[in-house]
């Protein structure tokens, strides 16, 4: 030790003192072989505010938050420079004076009384991760220390000091010690936090307060007392354990980070205020739940499309299984009863109904296809108002059978959502949750229902998305929104501190309960279930979801935004004052069966299934007047037809709808499907 110190006596002297050799020792460091400067930080994923939300590690599993000077508070840096290096602004590197009291002490007493290295010198071990136990050791870092004088600023080399200095286990740099033993930002360290920090990069480990509290004690004691700070900011304990770093919206800070995992910087809509409130609600949703069921919440405000809460499962961990981190607001999955205020609207706007138009829910069959209501009952006539807030599935699957199953699909996908189809063509079963659609595609669809029919694109970062095309009229919109609102919540809660319009799902077999809603400024959807879609008996959106959407809506805040007043355009009458072909909803096939001679499809029979084959499908008529003609999926097929069958060359699988049109304009139709 004694011949080290003896050493580094002789290289301050050398270099102090020998100006003859200068030429050569600018040479020597001009040829410094500098390390990487560019220090490579954790990815962050930060909320509205500037709050972190997630930050994911670097190399080898650290933390090292990204830092500028100007985020720290000054006096922070006024007593790390007071303490580990009181002339770093006006030496070059290297403190001769420093490193020579150093050695005479060393010299003198036999062993380290005070250390010598800047905080330049200490960057330039950090970069390196070189040790200081050897002379040669020593040497590299006082080189690479001035030669990083001459290209970085005094900020710059302290920025990097802020981000390399080591604070325990696998913390690095200033920020991320802030958060690891105080939970906040380094902005808002006390005077006694600041000491503790100060002092633990000397001996991180032998230091740490979770395993050494009295050495980290005492080392904050003698930053203080070196600086002369009042009693009274020695605060007597210091932090047993690390702060968890933020996890919230882990899902959703995963995916951005899988999808631009470059970007060291997310800015997010996410408030996280509310964030928290709804992975807690979460949380309580599946407690007391069956064994493996998950729930998942999304919050948006529908004016901008601003995702403001995104809750992908109650656990991002293995608690509840790996499913824990499966991010069911992605997941595709049945909707249930959730797409029929869609059907409605369309029909609202396609003139087929009204709210207060009458409806027959009766038994009815489509071909094979014979839909049933959830309690298998049958209500008769009711006006189509009772049958959306009954939620009954005959009256939507009329409506769709008129509107045509695609004219359904291309409603979802104008409002901006992903539907897929398990296979082949759409049906009339997509208006019973018979297509596969996510969280997000819900929240999207109720989102442009509550801006009035006008799609809102959902967005998690901060940049503005216009509104897109319209997929319902104003009114169609307002009207759907309107049987909405007049559901009763759920038991237990209460609508007097607003309205809230929303939709209960539950999917076949039990596998999904969803419900989403909105009011004046926000649209809320809730899912619960299991992420491998085995069923949960007993489950029903009703009972199961809508108490969590409510709970959902009453943490947003006691007093919601209203919902808009109908459109000037909206026809408010009851149904014995509606327009005659309004009163009563009769299918186009039903309006003209009464038609004396219209022309009739004998063969092939509405909703039939055909196997393909190389002849084409053969059909055959009755009645109408000659000539004919047949329209294939609305384009014409044969014409002047003068006899009543024919074979029509269709061999592409797939739904495929037949008209046929005699000479006076009457005509009959029929929908099949080739395989």
């Amino acid at each position: 030790m004694r011949r080290g110190a003896l050493c580094l006596v002789a290289l301050v002297v050398s270099l102090g003192l020998a100006a003859h050799c200068r030429d050569r020792i600018d040479r020597w460091i001009a040829q410094t072989v500098l390390p990487p400067v560019l220090s490579d930080v954790s990815v962050e994923v930060r909320g509205m505010d500037g709050t972190l939300l997630r930050a994911f590690a670097v190399e080898n599993g650290r933390m090292r938050l990204a830092l500028r000077l100007e985020e720290v508070d000054p006096k922070f840096v006024e007593m790390l420079i007071a303490y580990e290096d009181r002339r770093f602004f006006r030496h070059h590197g290297v403190d001769y004076r420093a490193m020579l009291r150093a050695g005479v002490q060393a010299l003198w007493y036999g062993e380290v009384v005070s250390g010598a290295s800047t905080i330049t010198m200490q960057v330039a071990r950090l970069l390196e991760n070189s040790g200081t136990g050897s002379s040669a050791g020593k040497l590299r870092q006082i080189r690479v220390a001035l030669a990083l004088e001459r290209h970085l600023s005094k900020a710059e080399i302290l920025t990097l000091y802020l981000h390399h200095a080591p604070y325990g286990g696998a913390v690095e740099g200033l920020r991320a010690a802030s958060f690891a033993w105080f939970g906040k930002e380094p902005v808002r360290l006390t005077e006694a936090e600041a000491a503790l920090l100060v002092a633990l990069p000397q001996s991180p480990e032998k230091r740490r307060p979770d395993r050494h509290p009295q050495a980290a004690l005492e080392a904050r004691a003698r930053v203080l007392a070196r600086l002369q700070f009042a009693p009274e900011a020695r605060q007597p304990e210091v932090p047993r354990q690390m702060h968890a770093f933020p996890q919230d919206a882990p899902h959703l800070a995963a995916r951005l980070h899988r999808q631009s995992a470059a970007t060291r910087r997310h800015d997010t809509t996410i408030d996280p205020h509310m964030q928290r409130q709804m992975q807690a609600l979460a949380l309580r949703a599946v407690a007391g739940q069956a064994k493996g069921v998950s729930a998942a919440i999304m919050v948006a405000d529908h004016s901008t499309g601003a995702i403001i809460a995104h809750v992908g499962s109650p656990a991002f961990s293995g608690d509840n299984g790996a499913l824990g981190f499966v991010d069911m607001t992605d997941a595709l999955r049945s909707p249930g009863s959730t797409l029929k205020p869609l059907v409605y609207g369309l029909a609202f706007d396609e003139g087929l109904a009204h709210p207060d138009t009458l409806i027959n829910d009766a038994p009815v069959a489509f071909g094979s296809y014979a839909p049933q209501n959830f309690d298998g009952q049958f209500r008769g006539m009711l006006t189509v108002r009772d049958a959306l807030t009954l939620s009954l599935n005959i009256p939507p699957v009329l409506l769709t059978h008129e509107l045509g199953a695609a004219r359904l699909m291309s409603g979802l996908r104008r409002a901006g959502t992903r539907p897929e189809l398990p296979a082949g063509q759409a049906g009339l079963a997509v208006a019973l949750g018979g297509v596969g659609m996510r969280l997000t595609d819900l929240v999207q669809l109720y989102a442009g229902i509550a801006q009035g029919g006008r799609a809102v694109p959902l967005r998690v970062e901060r940049e503005h998305a216009a509104k897109t095309g319209r997929f319902l009229s104003p009114v169609g919109a307002w009207q759907v929104s309107h049987i909405l609102a007049g559901i009763a919540p759920p038991s237990g809660f209460s609508a007097a501190t607003g309205q809230v319009a929303y939709k209960t799902g539950t999917s076949y077999g039990h596998r999904d309960a969803w419900a989403i809603g909105f009011d004046g400024q926000h649209v809320v959807g809730v899912w619960l279930g299991r992420p491998d879609g085995t069923p949960v008996p007993g489950a029903f959106g009703g009972d199961l979801a809508a108490p969590v959407l409510f709970e959902a809506f009453g943490r947003i805040g006691s007093i919601r935004m209203p919902l808009p007043l109908p459109p000037a355009d909206t026809l408010i009458l009851g149904t014995a004052h509606l327009p005659a072909p309004l009163r009563v909803f009769q299918s186009r096939e039903a309006v003209f069966s009464d038609i004396p001679n219209r022309p009739v499809v004998i063969f092939p029979p509405d909703g039939t299934v055909l196997r393909r084959s190389g002849f084409g499908v053969p059909l055959k008529l009755r009645a109408g007047v000659l000539p004919l003609t047949v329209l294939v999926d609305g384009l014409p097929t044969v014409t002047n037809l003068r006899v009543r069958d024919v074979v029509l060359p269709l061999s592409a699988a797939g739904f495929t709808r037949i008209s046929v049109v005699d000479a006076q304009g009457r005509s009959d139709s029929v929908e099949i499907r080739l395989d």
